[in-house]
Protein backbone atom coordinates (compact mmCIF):
# COMPACT_ATOMS: atom_id res chain seq x y z
CA UNK A 1 0.00 0.00 0.00
CA UNK A 2 1.22 3.49 -0.77
CA UNK A 3 0.89 5.57 2.38
CA UNK A 4 0.13 9.27 1.94
CA UNK A 5 0.00 11.36 5.09
CA UNK A 6 0.65 14.89 6.21
CA UNK A 7 3.65 15.33 8.47
CA UNK A 8 1.35 16.44 11.28
CA UNK A 9 -0.93 13.49 10.64
CA UNK A 10 2.05 11.13 10.72
CA UNK A 11 3.23 12.56 14.03
CA UNK A 12 -0.24 12.03 15.51
CA UNK A 13 -0.38 8.48 14.19
CA UNK A 14 3.06 7.65 15.57
CA UNK A 15 2.02 8.92 18.99
CA UNK A 16 -1.03 6.63 19.11
CA UNK A 17 -1.39 2.85 19.35
CA UNK A 18 -2.77 0.90 16.43
CA UNK A 19 -6.40 1.91 16.34
CA UNK A 20 -7.99 -1.49 15.90
CA UNK A 21 -8.84 -1.37 19.61
CA UNK A 22 -9.19 2.38 19.86
CA UNK A 23 -7.20 5.02 21.71
CA UNK A 24 -7.02 4.19 25.41
CA UNK A 25 -7.11 7.34 27.55
CA UNK A 26 -8.06 7.69 31.19
CA UNK A 27 -10.99 9.92 32.06
CA UNK A 28 -10.37 12.92 34.37
CA UNK A 29 -11.88 11.04 37.31
CA UNK A 30 -9.65 8.03 36.75
CA UNK A 31 -12.52 5.61 37.41
CA UNK A 32 -13.23 4.67 33.81
CA UNK A 33 -11.44 4.30 30.53
CA UNK A 34 -12.12 6.59 27.60
CA UNK A 35 -11.90 4.54 24.41
CA UNK A 36 -12.26 6.12 21.00
CA UNK A 37 -11.24 5.52 17.40
CA UNK A 38 -10.99 9.29 16.82
CA UNK A 39 -7.28 10.16 16.62
CA UNK A 40 -5.69 12.66 19.00
CA UNK A 41 -8.83 13.39 21.02
CA UNK A 42 -8.75 13.12 24.80
CA UNK A 43 -11.92 13.02 26.87
CA UNK A 44 -11.30 16.51 28.26
CA UNK A 45 -11.50 17.93 24.75
CA UNK A 46 -15.19 17.00 24.66
CA UNK A 47 -15.91 19.79 27.14
CA UNK A 48 -16.38 23.41 26.10
CA UNK A 49 -14.35 24.40 29.19
CA UNK A 50 -11.22 22.84 27.70
CA UNK A 51 -11.39 25.18 24.71
CA UNK A 52 -12.58 28.17 26.71
CA UNK A 53 -9.47 27.91 28.88
CA UNK A 54 -7.32 28.26 25.74
CA UNK A 55 -8.98 31.43 24.46
CA UNK A 56 -6.75 34.43 23.89
CA UNK A 57 -9.18 37.34 24.17
CA UNK A 58 -12.95 37.41 24.16
CA UNK A 59 -14.02 40.75 22.73
CA UNK A 60 -17.41 41.29 21.12
CA UNK A 61 -16.91 40.91 17.38
CA UNK A 62 -20.08 42.53 16.07
CA UNK A 63 -22.72 44.55 17.90
CA UNK A 64 -26.42 43.85 17.50
CA UNK A 65 -26.72 46.81 15.13
CA UNK A 66 -23.73 45.65 13.10
CA UNK A 67 -25.28 42.20 12.77
CA UNK A 68 -28.48 43.76 11.44
CA UNK A 69 -26.43 45.66 8.87
CA UNK A 70 -24.46 42.50 8.03
CA UNK A 71 -27.69 40.58 7.37
CA UNK A 72 -29.31 43.39 5.40
CA UNK A 73 -26.30 43.69 3.11
CA UNK A 74 -26.13 39.95 2.49
CA UNK A 75 -29.86 39.56 1.92
CA UNK A 76 -29.63 42.26 -0.73
CA UNK A 77 -26.54 41.11 -2.62
CA UNK A 78 -26.02 37.39 -2.01
CA UNK A 79 -27.36 35.18 -4.80
CA UNK A 80 -28.14 32.37 -2.34
CA UNK A 81 -30.26 34.47 0.02
CA UNK A 82 -33.79 35.81 -0.47
CA UNK A 83 -34.68 39.27 0.82
CA UNK A 84 -38.36 38.58 1.47
CA UNK A 85 -38.98 42.17 2.54
CA UNK A 86 -38.15 43.19 -1.02
CA UNK A 87 -40.19 40.45 -2.69
CA UNK A 88 -42.65 41.73 -5.31
CA UNK A 89 -46.38 41.09 -5.08
CA UNK A 90 -46.09 38.70 -8.02
CA UNK A 91 -43.35 36.80 -9.80
CA UNK A 92 -43.08 35.78 -13.46
CA UNK A 93 -44.13 32.18 -13.96
CA UNK A 94 -40.77 31.55 -15.64
CA UNK A 95 -38.95 32.60 -12.47
CA UNK A 96 -41.07 30.28 -10.30
CA UNK A 97 -40.41 27.49 -12.79
CA UNK A 98 -36.66 28.07 -12.41
CA UNK A 99 -36.99 27.73 -8.64
CA UNK A 100 -39.06 24.56 -9.04
CA UNK A 101 -36.65 23.02 -11.51
CA UNK A 102 -33.73 23.65 -9.16
CA UNK A 103 -35.10 21.05 -6.70
CA UNK A 104 -37.89 19.06 -8.40
CA UNK A 105 -35.84 17.09 -10.89
CA UNK A 106 -34.91 13.41 -11.36
CA UNK A 107 -31.51 12.33 -10.14
CA UNK A 108 -28.79 11.71 -12.71
CA UNK A 109 -27.91 8.34 -11.13
CA UNK A 110 -30.02 5.49 -9.72
CA UNK A 111 -31.96 5.97 -6.51
CA UNK A 112 -33.51 3.32 -4.26
CA UNK A 113 -36.63 2.98 -2.13
CA UNK A 114 -36.58 1.86 1.50
CA UNK A 115 -37.22 -1.73 0.42
CA UNK A 116 -34.33 -1.68 -2.08
CA UNK A 117 -36.38 -1.20 -5.25
CA UNK A 118 -34.93 1.11 -7.85
CA UNK A 119 -36.80 4.40 -8.19
CA UNK A 120 -38.52 4.07 -11.56
CA UNK A 121 -39.49 6.44 -14.32
CA UNK A 122 -43.09 5.92 -13.18
CA UNK A 123 -42.15 7.12 -9.68
CA UNK A 124 -40.59 10.28 -11.06
CA UNK A 125 -43.54 10.80 -13.40
CA UNK A 126 -45.94 10.69 -10.44
CA UNK A 127 -43.87 13.21 -8.50
CA UNK A 128 -43.53 15.45 -11.54
CA UNK A 129 -47.32 15.34 -12.01
CA UNK A 130 -47.75 16.40 -8.39
CA UNK A 131 -45.64 19.49 -9.13
CA UNK A 132 -48.17 20.48 -11.84
CA UNK A 133 -45.90 22.88 -13.69
CA UNK A 134 -48.58 23.36 -16.33
CA UNK A 135 -50.75 25.15 -13.76
CA UNK A 136 -48.31 28.01 -13.31
CA UNK A 137 -49.74 31.27 -14.70
CA UNK A 138 -47.62 33.82 -16.54
CA UNK A 139 -47.63 35.94 -13.40
CA UNK A 140 -47.71 34.16 -10.03
CA UNK A 141 -49.31 36.10 -7.17
CA UNK A 142 -47.21 35.82 -4.01
CA UNK A 143 -49.06 34.68 -0.90
CA UNK A 144 -47.52 34.84 2.53
CA UNK A 145 -47.22 32.40 5.37
CA UNK A 146 -45.41 31.61 8.56
CA UNK A 147 -44.05 28.29 9.80
CA UNK A 148 -45.89 27.07 12.90
CA UNK A 149 -44.03 23.81 13.55
CA UNK A 150 -40.65 22.28 12.71
CA UNK A 151 -40.95 20.64 9.31
CA UNK A 152 -38.97 19.45 6.31
CA UNK A 153 -38.63 21.15 2.96
CA UNK A 154 -38.58 18.49 0.24
CA UNK A 155 -37.49 18.12 -3.40
CA UNK A 156 -40.98 16.99 -4.36
CA UNK A 157 -44.34 17.18 -2.58
CA UNK A 158 -43.99 13.69 -1.09
CA UNK A 159 -42.82 12.09 2.13
CA UNK A 160 -41.33 9.13 0.24
CA UNK A 161 -37.70 8.51 1.20
CA UNK A 162 -35.17 7.52 -1.46
CA UNK A 163 -31.47 6.75 -1.22
CA UNK A 164 -28.33 6.83 -3.35
CA UNK A 165 -27.45 3.30 -2.24
CA UNK A 166 -29.81 0.65 -0.82
CA UNK A 167 -27.82 0.53 2.44
CA UNK A 168 -27.42 4.33 2.74
CA UNK A 169 -30.67 4.91 4.59
CA UNK A 170 -29.40 7.86 6.64
CA UNK A 171 -29.36 10.21 3.63
CA UNK A 172 -32.83 10.73 2.17
CA UNK A 173 -32.13 12.30 -1.21
CA UNK A 174 -35.51 14.06 -1.34
CA UNK A 175 -34.78 15.88 1.93
CA UNK A 176 -33.66 19.48 1.35
CA UNK A 177 -33.70 21.39 4.65
CA UNK A 178 -35.72 22.19 7.74
CA UNK A 179 -37.96 25.11 8.65
CA UNK A 180 -38.78 26.38 12.13
CA UNK A 181 -41.60 28.22 13.89
CA UNK A 182 -41.66 31.91 13.06
CA UNK A 183 -39.93 31.72 9.68
CA UNK A 184 -41.57 33.85 7.00
CA UNK A 185 -42.48 32.14 3.71
CA UNK A 186 -43.36 33.40 0.27
CA UNK A 187 -45.94 30.88 -0.99
CA UNK A 188 -45.65 30.48 -4.76
CA UNK A 189 -47.36 27.25 -5.81
CA UNK A 190 -49.23 24.23 -4.49
CA UNK A 191 -49.18 20.52 -5.21
CA UNK A 192 -51.83 18.72 -7.26
CA UNK A 193 -53.36 17.20 -4.12
CA UNK A 194 -53.48 20.60 -2.40
CA UNK A 195 -51.48 19.39 0.62
CA UNK A 196 -48.10 21.02 -0.07
CA UNK A 197 -46.79 24.53 -0.63
CA UNK A 198 -43.85 25.36 -2.83
CA UNK A 199 -42.34 28.15 -0.77
CA UNK A 200 -39.31 30.40 -0.39
CA UNK A 201 -37.74 31.27 2.94
CA UNK A 202 -34.70 33.48 3.50
CA UNK A 203 -32.27 30.90 2.14
CA UNK A 204 -34.15 28.12 0.35
CA UNK A 205 -36.97 27.22 -2.01
CA UNK A 206 -38.66 23.80 -1.85
CA UNK A 207 -41.87 21.95 -0.89
CA UNK A 208 -43.27 21.69 2.63
CA UNK A 209 -46.57 20.35 4.04
CA UNK A 210 -49.37 22.88 4.40
CA UNK A 211 -50.05 21.56 7.90
CA UNK A 212 -46.81 23.24 9.02
CA UNK A 213 -47.78 26.66 7.60
CA UNK A 214 -50.31 29.32 8.52
CA UNK A 215 -51.33 31.71 5.74
CA UNK A 216 -51.40 35.37 6.72
CA UNK A 217 -51.02 38.94 5.60
CA UNK A 218 -47.57 40.17 4.75
CA UNK A 219 -47.90 43.22 6.99
CA UNK A 220 -48.86 41.24 10.12
CA UNK A 221 -46.01 38.79 9.56
CA UNK A 222 -43.45 41.57 9.18
CA UNK A 223 -44.76 43.37 12.27
CA UNK A 224 -44.36 40.15 14.27
CA UNK A 225 -40.80 39.74 12.99
CA UNK A 226 -39.79 43.32 13.68
CA UNK A 227 -40.75 43.35 17.36
CA UNK A 228 -37.68 44.26 19.43
CA UNK A 229 -38.35 42.56 22.78
CA UNK A 230 -37.73 38.91 21.88
CA UNK A 231 -36.82 35.59 23.42
CA UNK A 232 -34.04 33.67 21.62
CA UNK A 233 -33.69 29.92 21.91
CA UNK A 234 -30.12 29.39 23.13
CA UNK A 235 -30.26 25.62 23.69
CA UNK A 236 -30.04 23.01 20.95
CA UNK A 237 -33.79 22.52 21.32
CA UNK A 238 -36.38 23.84 23.75
CA UNK A 239 -40.10 23.06 24.03
CA UNK A 240 -42.95 25.28 25.08
CA UNK A 241 -44.73 24.21 28.26
CA UNK A 242 -47.37 21.50 28.05
CA UNK A 243 -50.77 23.06 27.43
CA UNK A 244 -53.89 20.92 27.94
CA UNK A 245 -56.17 23.74 26.74
CA UNK A 246 -54.69 24.63 23.34
CA UNK A 247 -52.59 21.83 21.75
CA UNK A 248 -51.33 24.26 19.10
CA UNK A 249 -49.01 25.82 21.68
CA UNK A 250 -48.24 22.66 23.66
CA UNK A 251 -44.68 21.25 23.66
CA UNK A 252 -43.81 22.99 20.40
CA UNK A 253 -40.21 22.18 19.40
CA UNK A 254 -38.03 25.29 19.01
CA UNK A 255 -34.47 24.93 17.70
CA UNK A 256 -31.47 27.10 18.49
CA UNK A 257 -31.78 30.56 16.99
CA UNK A 258 -35.58 30.70 16.87
CA UNK A 259 -36.68 34.15 18.04
CA UNK A 260 -40.16 34.94 19.39
CA UNK A 261 -41.73 38.22 20.62
CA UNK A 262 -42.25 38.44 24.37
CA UNK A 263 -45.56 39.30 25.97
CA UNK A 264 -46.16 40.81 29.41
CA UNK A 265 -48.47 39.95 32.29
CA UNK A 266 -50.33 43.16 31.48
CA UNK A 267 -51.22 41.61 28.11
CA UNK A 268 -52.03 38.05 29.23
CA UNK A 269 -52.99 38.32 32.89
CA UNK A 270 -51.94 35.88 35.60
CA UNK A 271 -53.47 32.74 34.14
CA UNK A 272 -52.40 31.40 30.75
CA UNK A 273 -54.25 28.20 29.90
CA UNK A 274 -54.40 27.19 33.54
CA UNK A 275 -50.84 28.13 34.52
CA UNK A 276 -49.52 31.23 36.25
CA UNK A 277 -46.96 32.67 33.84
CA UNK A 278 -44.74 34.39 36.40
CA UNK A 279 -42.12 31.56 36.40
CA UNK A 280 -42.10 31.34 32.62
CA UNK A 281 -41.57 33.59 29.66
CA UNK A 282 -44.70 34.36 27.66
CA UNK A 283 -44.12 34.40 23.91
CA UNK A 284 -46.41 35.30 21.04
CA UNK A 285 -46.41 32.05 19.08
CA UNK A 286 -47.66 31.71 15.48
CA UNK A 287 -50.41 29.08 15.13
CA UNK A 288 -52.95 27.92 12.54
CA UNK A 289 -56.69 28.33 12.94
CA UNK A 290 -59.14 25.69 11.67
CA UNK A 291 -58.97 27.17 8.14
CA UNK A 292 -55.16 27.30 8.09
CA UNK A 293 -55.03 31.05 8.69
CA UNK A 294 -52.36 32.69 10.82
CA UNK A 295 -53.10 33.56 14.42
CA UNK A 296 -50.85 34.40 17.34
CA UNK A 297 -51.40 32.81 20.73
CA UNK A 298 -49.60 33.19 24.06
CA UNK A 299 -47.34 30.26 24.90
CA UNK A 300 -45.19 29.65 27.97
CA UNK A 301 -41.52 28.69 28.05
CA UNK A 302 -40.21 27.91 31.52
CA UNK A 303 -37.49 30.24 32.77
CA UNK A 304 -35.42 27.14 33.57
CA UNK A 305 -35.04 26.43 29.85
CA UNK A 306 -31.94 27.46 27.87
CA UNK A 307 -33.23 30.74 26.47
CA UNK A 308 -32.03 34.33 26.36
CA UNK A 309 -33.81 37.67 26.20
CA UNK A 310 -32.45 39.21 23.01
CA UNK A 311 -29.69 37.79 20.81
CA UNK A 312 -26.55 36.50 22.48
CA UNK A 313 -23.44 38.64 22.44
CA UNK A 314 -21.31 37.60 19.50
CA UNK A 315 -18.00 36.77 21.13
CA UNK A 316 -15.63 33.75 20.81
CA UNK A 317 -16.48 32.20 24.19
CA UNK A 318 -20.16 32.07 23.36
CA UNK A 319 -19.51 30.66 19.89
CA UNK A 320 -17.76 27.74 21.59
CA UNK A 321 -20.48 27.32 24.21
CA UNK A 322 -23.25 27.37 21.59
CA UNK A 323 -21.46 24.87 19.36
CA UNK A 324 -20.89 22.42 22.22
CA UNK A 325 -24.60 22.36 23.03
CA UNK A 326 -24.96 20.16 19.94
CA UNK A 327 -22.05 17.83 20.77
CA UNK A 328 -23.10 14.21 20.21
CA UNK A 329 -26.35 15.02 18.43
CA UNK A 330 -27.05 12.53 15.64
CA UNK A 331 -26.32 13.74 12.12
CA UNK A 332 -29.48 14.59 10.18
CA UNK A 333 -29.12 15.23 6.45
CA UNK A 334 -31.13 18.33 5.57
CA UNK A 335 -32.35 18.62 9.19
CA UNK A 336 -33.65 15.05 9.08
CA UNK A 337 -33.86 12.90 12.25
CA UNK A 338 -34.97 15.96 14.23
CA UNK A 339 -31.36 17.10 13.97
CA UNK A 340 -29.21 18.89 11.43
CA UNK A 341 -26.29 18.44 9.04
CA UNK A 342 -22.94 20.27 8.81
CA UNK A 343 -24.38 23.55 7.52
CA UNK A 344 -27.49 23.27 9.65
CA UNK A 345 -25.20 22.99 12.66
CA UNK A 346 -23.07 26.05 11.91
CA UNK A 347 -26.15 27.94 10.71
CA UNK A 348 -28.04 27.40 13.96
CA UNK A 349 -25.02 28.32 16.09
CA UNK A 350 -24.61 31.62 14.27
CA UNK A 351 -28.36 32.23 14.15
CA UNK A 352 -28.36 32.35 17.96
CA UNK A 353 -26.37 35.58 17.56
CA UNK A 354 -28.79 36.81 14.90
CA UNK A 355 -26.40 36.04 12.00
CA UNK A 356 -27.94 34.59 8.81
CA UNK A 357 -26.09 32.69 6.10
CA UNK A 358 -26.77 30.60 2.97
CA UNK A 359 -28.08 27.07 3.52
CA UNK A 360 -25.69 24.62 1.83
CA UNK A 361 -21.95 24.27 2.32
CA UNK A 362 -21.14 24.92 -1.34
CA UNK A 363 -23.35 28.03 -1.32
CA UNK A 364 -21.69 29.26 1.85
CA UNK A 365 -18.18 28.47 0.69
CA UNK A 366 -18.54 30.02 -2.77
CA UNK A 367 -20.48 33.11 -1.75
CA UNK A 368 -19.13 36.33 -0.27
CA UNK A 369 -21.52 36.58 2.66
CA UNK A 370 -18.51 36.99 5.00
CA UNK A 371 -14.81 37.86 4.66
CA UNK A 372 -13.27 34.91 2.84
CA UNK A 373 -9.79 33.54 2.28
CA UNK A 374 -9.91 31.78 -1.10
CA UNK A 375 -7.65 28.73 -1.24
CA UNK A 376 -8.68 26.91 -4.45
CA UNK A 377 -5.33 27.54 -6.06
CA UNK A 378 -3.23 27.72 -2.89
CA UNK A 379 -0.34 25.35 -2.27
CA UNK A 380 -0.40 22.91 0.60
CA UNK A 381 2.06 25.10 2.47
CA UNK A 382 -0.22 28.10 2.05
CA UNK A 383 -3.18 26.11 3.35
CA UNK A 384 -1.22 24.94 6.38
CA UNK A 385 -0.20 28.55 7.03
CA UNK A 386 -3.87 29.60 6.83
CA UNK A 387 -4.71 26.94 9.41
CA UNK A 388 -2.13 28.41 11.78
CA UNK A 389 -3.87 31.81 11.54
CA UNK A 390 -7.41 30.63 12.28
CA UNK A 391 -9.66 32.43 14.77
CA UNK A 392 -12.19 30.65 16.98
CA UNK A 393 -15.46 30.29 15.05
CA UNK A 394 -13.85 30.42 11.60
CA UNK A 395 -15.58 28.18 9.06
CA UNK A 396 -13.42 25.86 6.96
CA UNK A 397 -14.81 24.53 3.67
CA UNK A 398 -13.97 21.36 1.79
CA UNK A 399 -16.19 19.89 -0.97
CA UNK A 400 -19.56 19.03 0.55
CA UNK A 401 -18.62 19.93 4.12
CA UNK A 402 -17.99 22.77 6.57
CA UNK A 403 -16.17 22.70 9.92
CA UNK A 404 -15.89 25.22 12.77
CA UNK A 405 -12.46 25.95 14.24
CA UNK A 406 -12.29 25.85 18.06
CA UNK A 407 -8.57 26.03 18.86
CA UNK A 408 -5.04 24.69 18.47
CA UNK A 409 -3.38 22.03 20.59
CA UNK A 410 0.37 21.68 20.08
CA UNK A 411 -0.03 23.38 16.69
CA UNK A 412 -2.81 21.05 15.51
CA UNK A 413 -6.08 22.79 14.49
CA UNK A 414 -9.17 21.22 16.07
CA UNK A 415 -12.69 21.58 14.75
CA UNK A 416 -16.24 20.82 15.80
CA UNK A 417 -18.47 19.68 12.98
CA UNK A 418 -21.55 17.62 12.17
CA UNK A 419 -20.04 14.82 10.13
CA UNK A 420 -20.89 11.33 8.90
CA UNK A 421 -17.60 9.53 8.26
CA UNK A 422 -14.15 9.18 9.80
CA UNK A 423 -11.10 8.22 7.70
CA UNK A 424 -7.36 8.31 8.35
CA UNK A 425 -4.21 6.22 8.14
CA UNK A 426 -3.44 4.54 11.47
CA UNK A 427 -0.06 4.04 13.11
CA UNK A 428 0.48 0.84 11.13
CA UNK A 429 -0.07 2.67 7.85
CA UNK A 430 -3.44 1.03 7.27
CA UNK A 431 -6.39 3.05 6.04
CA UNK A 432 -9.10 3.22 8.70
CA UNK A 433 -12.68 4.09 7.77
CA UNK A 434 -15.29 4.44 10.48
CA UNK A 435 -18.37 6.45 11.28
CA UNK A 436 -19.14 9.52 13.36
CA UNK A 437 -22.68 10.46 12.25
CA UNK A 438 -22.96 13.29 14.72
CA UNK A 439 -21.56 16.54 16.04
CA UNK A 440 -17.95 15.70 16.82
CA UNK A 441 -14.65 17.22 17.94
CA UNK A 442 -11.72 16.11 15.79
CA UNK A 443 -8.27 17.23 14.74
CA UNK A 444 -8.19 18.44 11.14
CA UNK A 445 -4.93 17.44 9.52
CA UNK A 446 -5.04 13.64 10.14
CA UNK A 447 -8.44 13.28 8.44
CA UNK A 448 -8.95 12.09 4.87
CA UNK A 449 -11.90 12.25 2.48
CA UNK A 450 -10.72 8.98 0.95
CA UNK A 451 -7.51 7.12 0.28
CA UNK A 452 -6.34 9.71 -2.24
CA UNK A 453 -7.42 13.04 -0.74
CA UNK A 454 -6.97 14.49 2.74
CA UNK A 455 -8.81 17.36 4.37
CA UNK A 456 -5.96 19.86 4.10
CA UNK A 457 -5.53 19.51 0.35
CA UNK A 458 -9.33 19.74 -0.07
CA UNK A 459 -9.76 23.10 1.70
CA UNK A 460 -10.97 25.75 -0.75
CA UNK A 461 -12.18 28.55 1.55
CA UNK A 462 -12.01 29.83 5.11
CA UNK A 463 -14.54 32.39 6.35
CA UNK A 464 -14.34 34.71 9.34
CA UNK A 465 -17.72 36.03 10.51
CA UNK A 466 -16.66 39.53 11.49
Amino acid sequence: MTIRMTLTGLLFALSLPALGGGVDLKSPGGDSTFISDVPAVEEGMLSADFWLSRLDGDAIRLSEQQIRQFNAANLTRDQYLHHLSNFPTQLPGKRVLELLDAVSRPASSPRYHVDGRVVSEADYAAWQAAVQRDKLPEQVPVRWGMVVQRASMRSYPTRTRIYKQPDDSDLDRLQETGVFPGQQLALLHESADGKWWFAVNYHYAAWLPKAAVAVGEREEIERWQEGDNRLVIAGSQVQTNYNPVDPRTSEVVLDMGVSLPLMTAAEVGHNVNGQNPYASYVVRLPVRDAQGRLEFAPALIARSRDVHVGPLEYRPSLVIKQAFKFLGERYGWGHDYNGRDCTGFVGEVYKSFGILMPRNSGQQGRSDFAPTRRLDDASREQKLQALEELQVGDLIYIPGHVMMFIGHVDGEPYVIHDVTGLSYFDSEGDFYSGTLSGVSVTPLTPLWLGRNSDFVDSIYAIKTII
